[in-house]
């Protein structure tokens, strides 16, 4: 009889305990094969010089529809309509193995916080910057190729000593904000920590057939606090130093929804200040727009056609990418993918498909000033 009490106490103490909690695996990997023309050849070292050459390139490459990554997430039942919760993500490269980038195990989200249904949820930690925000408005889902390329990245950066607050729907509006300490001495960065101070603010009106988002975000320049930074060629950082890499964004984007077809376009004023002796073709604005349209032509296939378009000052010239592709799901979970994109720079201007580092020589990968690029990308992709 005891045996049998204590078996039942056990069942009932594990069936409550997997009621209060709970942790999922997931995670998604991406590969295909790419070609692309006008890619500079020449010296790639750090500190080299201009590229002296331009040939073509074909490679198998991983992420170029969507970042490889794999991830934990879970959730604690407190009772009163609040969970605890906890998100744990990083990215790899499908084709080597290697990874999760950025040297940190978990390096796009590593948070924990308090969720509820009435009041929102509140984390702490690790996060994708709010200005990933504009994923849900570009027609090709921040593809390689498409709306951080000509920003040169800055549209998808990872943000750590984050606190951010999502709030629940309210009348088709939501809000979400991201603050980001600097942990310096200053509040806004002095060279003694890796990031200086960042953050933004979103808010989404969602109805039947539109959506409209505004955003606000501002990444400020480690080694000094300011809006913006000289470039260097030896140490820049991630995409570029100046205005791509530390500055204000200011973004204004629509999805609108008509049966078979989704229409998106986005406008964003990027600004930065404080910067000086930039060298000629390093801009301190951008101004950056895109527009699209997707149709489901089945339950399965998806065609969608995309124009992307950068202006800048101090010379920086403008560029467009014009890109076409599609995607048919085998299943549920499971993809093929194919995207052919180019990009036309004005006399002046060098960007890449990729979000290239700002620079001319052969390791950022850009074409020739005033020269253009063209690729074809095809690939599967699984989540899991």
């Amino acid at each position: 009889m005891k045996k049998a009490l204590l078996a039942a106490s056990l069942l009932t103490v594990g069936a409550a305990a997997h009621a209060q909690s709970s942790v999922t695996l997931y995670g998604r990997l991406d590969a295909g094969l790419e070609y692309m023309n006008g890619v500079p050849t020449g010296p790639t070292g750090a500190g080299s010089g201009p590229a002296t050459g331009s040939s073509h390139r074909f490679r198998a490459e991983s992420g170029d529809w969507g970042t490889s990554l794999w991830g934990l997430k879970g959730a604690e039942d407190l009772g009163g309509g609040y969970k605890a919760v906890f998100q744990l993500e990083g990215s790899f490269n499908t084709m080597t193995g290697q990874g999760p980038g950025n040297n940190g195990i978990f390096n796009r989200w590593a948070t924990v916080g308090i969720a509820s249904n009435q009041f929102g949820t509140l984390l702490l930690g690790r996060e994708l910057f709010i200005a990933n925000g504009v994923w849900d408005f570009d027609p090709f889902g921040q593809s390689n190729w498409s709306s951080a390329s000509l920003v040169r990245g800055r549209n998808w950066p990872q943000s750590s000593n984050n606190i951010s607050y999502q709030s629940p729907k309210l009348y088709g509006f939501d809000v979400y904000g991201q603050y980001a300490l600097s942990n310096a001495t200053n509040w806004n960065g002095n060279g003694t920590t890796p990031q200086g101070r960042e953050g933004g603010l979103q808010v989404t009106y969602t109805a039947p057939i539109f959506q409209v988002r505004a955003m606000y975000d501002e990444i400020r320049n480690p080694a000094n606090g300011t809006l913006g930074g000289n470039y260097d060629p030896v140490n820049s950082a991630n995409s570029g130093a100046g205005v791509y890499a530390f500055s204000r964004e200011y973004t204004a984007a629509v999805n609108v929804f008509l049966g078979q077809f989704k229409i998106q376009a986005a406008y964003q004023a990027i600004r930065s200040s404080g910067m000086t002796g930039q060298l000629p073709g390093q801009p301190t604005t951008l101004d950056h727009e895109w527009g699209g349209v997707t149709w489901q032509a089945t339950p399965a296939a998806a065609l969608i056609a995309a124009v992307y378009h950068v202006n800048g000052n101090n010379g920086a010239g403008n560029a467009t990418i014009y890109t076409v592709g599609g995607s048919y799901n085998l299943s549920k979970r499971t993809l093929l993918d194919l995207q052919v994109a180019t990009v036309q720079n004005s006399k002046t201007a060098n960007y890449g498909l990729n979000a290239n580092n700002f620079g001319t020589n052969a390791a950022t990968d850009n074409p020739f000033a005033g020269h253009s690029q063209t690729g074809v990308y095809a690939g599967i992709q699984h989540s899991f």
